[in-house]
């Protein structure tokens, strides 16, 4: 894939900082799906798109480090949530806008990225997150960087809740088919043998 210069230079943040809870603690970026780590798949479709991939971890930096141009953390122990990955990757970002995706949605595909990226440009001062019927999915988004301040308010506020703080400031909606499988979120380990044995 070669970057698309039609469209304005982001970042890209692919979230992988979190507990694992639904996966028994592990470290859910580094399982295994279709005989590569979930964080390879989200890396080879996001690789063409940017100069300034950025790769939330919390454990094992040394095996995402050459997935991405940039590793950041949370600066609040303890896996404070998603929120907390989003505010240092809008701190890293080096682009005017930040594409964010989660590590476990693999079949997430290019059409969709594009489509997310070519939407952020046309209202660029306003966040942008997918729906699926009534659903949003705050978690796969574009977010303007200059809106850093905004996240940090909120969450100096006590706010941990990303689709609130994006609807509190103005967010729009790409609306995608309901049930759309490349959403399918594979965050447990039953999905994940499940979507492992069904080949693309």
């Amino acid at each position: 894939m070669t970057c698309d210069t039609v469209l304005a230079p982001c970042s890209i943040l692919l979230l992988a900082g979190g507990r694992g809870q639904r996966m028994g603690g592990q470290d859910k970026g580094l399982l295994e799906w279709q005989g590569q780590p979930l964080i390879a798949h989200l890396h080879r479709l996001t690789r063409g798109l940017t100069n300034d991939l950025i790769i939330s971890c919390n454990r094992n930096p040394e095996r995402y480090a050459p997935y991405a141009d940039q590793l950041v953390h949370d600066d609040d122990g303890d896996f404070p949530g998603p929120l907390a990955g989003i505010r240092a990757g809008l701190a890293a970002a080096r682009h005017g806008h930040l594409l964010v995706l989660p590590c476990d949605v693999p079949r997430i595909d290019a059409d969709l990225l594009s489509a997310m990226r070519e939407t952020a440009d046309r209202q660029p001062e306003k966040p942008l997150m997918l729906r699926h019927g009534e659903h949003w999915e705050p978690l796969l988004c574009v977010i303007p960087v200059a809106l850093a301040s905004a996240f940090e308010k909120a969450w100096a506020e006590g706010e941990r809740s990303p689709g609130r703080v994006m609807r509190n400031l103005g967010a729009s909606a790409l609306q995608c088919p309901e049930n759309d499988p490349r959403l399918a979120n594979l965050n447990t380990p039953e999905l994940l043998h499940l979507h492992n044995s069904v080949s693309d």
